[in-house]
């Protein structure tokens, strides 16, 4: 729908596109970021911004979104409860509701009503593991987006722990044919069965057009949800006996989730043999699946639940007879390859991993563990930071080196913690060598080389920026080696291989430091007006510089690391950042909307630059289509990870897309790619975790969240470090932790 003369142009920095809609709250915009992002941005009708109790239901719906995550739901981007007209940005979904879908073609059948049921189910399950109650699931707020159904408009969910509502007397909060008896009896009652009841309701709608108890008014709606039994006629057999149960009145009586899943599988088989599909699997379930087929070269019929999935392919009758070895017709035609990933028991910590494993042994005396940067040191500054500066960090990061992670963010003071059992190593007292100086102190680290840890050390005061200092510290004991006042306003600091990068404190020149000592090595010009970065490919060292003018072409430059001296220049486009090399060529990504470096975080991009390291001759790729995500460059493959969750491996030498997997990893920073077992790793803000097959993309298994707590990370994104055979990823919120790729529900110790 067109804007209205009296719109807004623009909310918290997004460009008002289009209207999508009006409700009872507010009005919902298709909005769009400065990188080309689209979101859904929902502002609160004005007259409603002054009401303490609507702001504060608005406040709690945020909270709410930001705790939920996953393939089936809209994640938040971005809020402001506090403005004067209060807005929540989320994933923008293109697609039209389901109510609107049914309106225009009717009821569903077959294959789509099985995947909306199985996608609600999935929805609900992160819904209610965050602890949030829906509490007005409708046709409405279902939108059917091709890769499946998603749930959006929290507006009057809960915490489910939270047991005081916001209802005033005489309010009635949901949508009568949806609603669950409970919710018009006693609201403080209202639980997670209570959207079983709704999401039952829901599927009676979608599968005849009609509501199980609709009505010519509300009030008898209302009276038959609570008084009298659901009108099923129309639905199918199966299903009909499933949402019988769903729809009872007493809501301990209702099935559970995961039991619903294995449920409407059954109940709604594949209407077409030949499509592929996916069954989803916990990995918790895998033990009892290993004992009960272990030794039979069986593959097993697998589970229909929620943090695990492994792909399956229909086994055609023709293939059933030409194959003989390594394939299993099972009664339901499907065909599971469970593939080395998930051996019979896991192997003692520091052993070697099993002959027929992908995963490689695990370091010696490891164990898995999780804690935070907040923890009890045992040297430096024991305790963490207190008041303001310990508050709701949202920008903690770690890195890890040798046998430890070291994590540093706003607030937090660098840490080190003990990579095999996560305790707290030391503490840096930073906080006391600037305790002169007031304001936010906020860390973040560059990396660490040659037994020193470098760290970023800023102070803000407001809105003000305070100074700025490189500061190397002892990776053993925390101790302070050297610092440096800098000014890094046209130049992004960096590490490369044996060099630290830093400026003056003009920002014209760049010196090139010993990271052990501080010594310096070299020092340069920088361009005057440029902003630069300094990136390394390979062996090579490269300054990438972009003029304010952003119709002249940005230029790389080749640096000799031993005394700072030019090789040669490439020219590039000014929209580009490097990601690495493709056949010893640089490689860069094009994109963004405004002059400057394209970063390979929350980027909108549609080519690959491709430049001749000898010649300085370059060639442009143009991709199959326009992504937007994340993006790493390994093994001549870019691999992308969208903020819904989405993974797309590319070639950035043709275009071509060469696979694109669905996950519930939402949000994730640059995937990891392990090269020695050919894994795709990615990490969300909440602390999920997923591994992909990187050839063909077969989604090997998903963890639950691990976040202690969810924060606004805009600009920091969660990674996964590969520690030996384990793995090591952190949260925005400062919480860190381990697992065995082989046994990722593993239960974690204590650090």
């Amino acid at each position: 729908m067109p804007l209205h003369k009296d719109d807004p142009k623009s909310v918290g920095g997004y460009k008002l596109v289009d209207r999508l809609g009006s409700g009872g709250m507010g009005v919902v915009y298709w909005g769009r970021s400065r990188s080309g992002r689209d979101v859904a941005v929902k502002v609160v009708h004005a007259q409603y911004a002054e009401d303490k109790v609507f702001r504060a239901r608005f406040r709690q719906e945020i909270e709410s979104v930001r705790k939920v995550s996953g393939a089936f739901t809209a994640p938040v981007v971005d809020a402001d409860p506090e403005a004067i007209r209060p807005w929540m940005a989320t994933q923008y979904v293109p697609g039209s509701s389901l109510a609107e879908r049914i309106r225009d073609h009717g009821a569903l059948k077959g294959t789509e009503l099985r995947r909306l049921a199985l996608g609600l189910v999935e929805a609900l399950q992160d819904i209610h593991r965050a602890g949030v109650v829906h509490r007005d699931l409708k046709p409405a707020n279902v939108l059917m987006a091709e890769d499946g159904p998603r749930v959006i408009d929290f507006g009057i969910s809960r915490a489910a722990e939270n047991h005081q509502t916001l209802t005033e007397t005489g309010q009635m909060i949901g949508t009568p044919p949806f609603m669950s008896p409970e919710q018009f009896t006693d609201a403080r009652t209202v639980g997670p069965a209570s959207d079983v009841f709704s999401l039952a309701a829901l599927l009676v709608f979608s599968a005849t057009g009609r509501g199980p108890f609709d009505a010519d008014s509300p009030y008898l709606t209302a009276f038959r949800v609570v008084h009298e039994q659901p009108g099923l006629d129309g639905v199918p057999g199966p299903l009909r006996a499933v949402l019988e149960r769903c729809l009872v009145k007493d809501a301990a009586d209702r099935p559970q989730l995961d039991v619903l899943a294995k449920e409407f599988a059954e109940a709604l088989p594949e209407s077409d043999p030949m499509d592929p599909d996916t069954t989803t699997l916990r990995v918790a379930d895998l033990r009892t699946f290993e004992e009960t087929y272990a030794g039979t070269g069986h593959a097993g019929p697998g589970k229909v639940t929620r943090s695990g999935r492994m792909r399956g392919r229909r086994v055609r009758p023709w293939l059933a007879v030409a194959c003989t070895l390594g394939v299993l017709v099972l009664g339901t035609g499907w065909y599971m390859r469970f593939g080395p990933g998930f051996p019979d028991g896991a192997p003692a910590a520091g052993s070697a991993a099993p002959a027929n494993s992908r995963w490689a042994a695990l370091p010696t005396g490891w164990q898995p563990w999780q804690t935070t940067a907040f923890k009890t040191a045992q040297r430096g500054e024991v305790k963490p930071l207190q008041g303001e500066q310990s508050g709701d960090p949202g920008d903690a990061t770690c890195q890890r080196y040798e046998d430890a992670v070291y994590c540093a963010g706003s607030g937090i003071l660098p840490v080190r913690l003990d990579g095999r059992t996560g305790k707290t190593v030391w503490r840096s007292s930073l906080a006391s060598t600037y305790s002169g100086e007031t304001g936010l102190k906020a860390f973040s680290l560059l990396g660490v080389r040659d037994g020193a840890v470098l760290v970023r050390q800023a102070v803000y005061k407001g809105a003000a920026n305070g100074p700025v200092s490189i500061v190397a510290l002892d990776a053993e004991s925390g101790e302070q080696l050297w610092t440096r006042k800098v000014n890094d306003t046209s130049v992004d600091l960096s590490l490369s291989g044996d060099l630290v990068l830093t400026t003056d404190t003009s920002g014209r020149l760049l010196t090139a430091r010993s990271p052990r000592t501080g010594t310096d090595r070299w020092t340069v010009q920088l361009p005057v007006g440029d902003y630069c970065q300094f990136m390394t490919v390979g062996s090579r060292l490269y300054e990438h510089c972009f003029p304010d003018d952003e119709t002249q072409p940005a230029v790389a430059v080749e640096l000799k690391r031993i005394d700072g001296s030019v090789v040669r220049r490439l020219k590039t486009p000014n929209m580009s950042g490097l990601l690495g090399a493709v056949g010893g060529r640089p490689a860069f990504v094009v994109g963004g909307d405004g002059s400057g470096p394209a970063r390979p975080e929350d980027l909108t991009f549609g080519k690959i630059f491709l430049a001749d390291p000898d010649t300085g001759r370059g060639t442009t790729t143009k991709l199959a289509k326009t992504y937007e995500g994340s993006v790493t460059l390994a093994a001549d493959t870019l691999w992308i990870t969208g903020a819904d969750g989405q993974v797309t491996a590319v070639s950035p030498l043709t275009g071509r897309q060469l696979w694109q997997t669905r996950t519930s990893v939402e949000g994730s920073g640059r995937p990891t790619y392990d090269a020695r077992t050919r894994t795709l790793y990615l990490a969300s803000p909440s602390g999920r975790v997923a591994a992909l097959d990187a050839r063909k993309g077969t989604l090997l298994w998903e963890t639950g969240t691990h976040a202690e707590r969810l924060v606004a990370a805009d600009t920091v994104r969660s990674e996964v470090l590969p520690y030996g055979g384990a793995l090591i990823a952190s949260t925005p919120d400062g919480t860190v932790f381990s697992l065995d790729p082989a046994h990722p529900d593993r239960k974690s110790a204590a650090g």
